[in-house]
């Protein structure tokens, strides 16, 4: 396990260094609706944590898997970008001052799911400003918002004094497959957590048929499966820093069913990419999304290679999604935790909760 050195500067939040650990198992005895009982889980994400945009791209998945862990019986604290930070991947600030700032009123419907945690559910917003965050502040990035938690922040805000047991990012509007992997801020929040030895899951959901609008029910449907998931994994002991595990679930906004967990790698080609439309002969361009056809006719970076692609069995097939990601960028290294991953991998092949 690596060990690190938790920096500190005048002009920013005090850091003091995230401690490594192993994961709490499940309590002896707790009740069996509430698998989960004494876990304490950390949730960020790349949405914020506002949930006011009527097409449910700003947050409501965060919410949703609140609701869920804290039904489940986990000690759930939330600290997540203050703005929407999608597509930041790991991207950090390396200066300046960060308020976490917790939100008294929350949406609609979701103000008591965790009364009864020890920590109430706190939801905390990160911006980057020495005084209160206001509806322009600029946000701390979803790997700034772990960082913090996890250096201090916890400690701070909710007395935690160790680590949290298990980080969890999302749900993000809209799925983070193939090359789109690299740019999330849901992973990179995920890998941030794992980075400082604290076990994490990434969960997203796909949106409509239009993937403009991102309905509650899709949210609603991965939470609680994200919580069967986390519960097993946590009572088999399968909860490992060694990796983050991403979670995908498919669009059931009109009734279908989600297909059951397929074990998968990040596909090689793209679902959406950037585009850049020049204004006239001027030096400025246009950021746009790009997107690839669903229908697998895609050619050049769209052209997906590989057969086990999380985007072919989530977009094309209907399934769960679930891959493992790393913090490693080193190509060719051996693969560390090897008996670990083939544990998880069995265990998503061949026990893992059905939709």
């Amino acid at each position: 396990m690596r060990k690190y050195l938790a920096l500190s500067a005048a002009a920013a939040f005090v850091a003091v260094g995230a401690t490594a650990y192993a994961a709490t198992p499940a309590r002896p005895g707790a009740p069996a609706g509430r698998p989960l009982a004494g876990l304490r889980v950390l949730i960020s994400n790349d949405d914020s944590m506002q949930a006011a945009k009527p097409g449910n791209s700003d947050g409501l998945g965060l919410y949703e898997l609140r609701r869920a862990m804290c039904a489940a019986g986990a000690d759930v604290v939330v600290m997540a970008p203050w703005q929407v930070q999608s597509g930041k991947g790991t991207a950090v600030t390396n200066g300046g001052v960060v308020t976490a700032q917790r939100r008294t009123e929350l949406p609609a419907g979701y103000e008591s799911d965790c009364s009864s945690a020890p920590s109430g559910g706190a939801v905390y917003g990160v911006c980057l400003s020495a005084g209160p965050c206001g509806k322009d502040t600029p946000s701390a990035t979803p790997a700034d918002t772990v960082k913090l938690a996890l250096r201090g922040g916890l400690r701070a805000k909710a007395g935690w004094r160790d680590a949290p047991d298990l980080v969890l990012t999302g749900i993000n509007s809209g799925p983070n497959v193939a090359a789109s992997v690299n740019d999330s801020g849901t992973v990179g929040a995920a890998v941030a957590a794992i980075d400082q030895g604290v076990p994490a899951v990434a969960f997203s959901s796909s949106g409509d048929a239009t993937n403009t609008s991102f309905p509650r029910e899709n949210y609603r449907a991965n939470a609680e499966f994200g919580a069967r998931l986390v519960a097993d994994l946590r009572q088999r002991g399968l909860l490992t820093p060694a990796f983050a595990l991403k979670v995908d679930y498919p669009d059931v906004s009109l009734g279908q069913r989600a297909k059951a967990p397929v074990w998968t790698r990040v596909g090689d080609g793209a679902v959406a990419y950037h585009a850049f439309a020049q204004r006239g002969t001027s030096d400025s361009f246009d950021i746009t999304l790009g997107l690839c056809p669903f229908d697998g006719s895609g050619e050049g970076e769209c052209a997906e290679g590989r057969a086990d692609a999380d985007s072919t069995w989530l977009l094309d097939k209907g399934h769960v999604t679930i891959a493992p990601i790393t913090w490693d960028r080193t190509y060719g290294t051996p693969v560390d935790a090897r008996r670990a991953l083939q544990r998880v991998e069995r265990y998503v092949r061949h026990d893992a909760p059905r939709p």
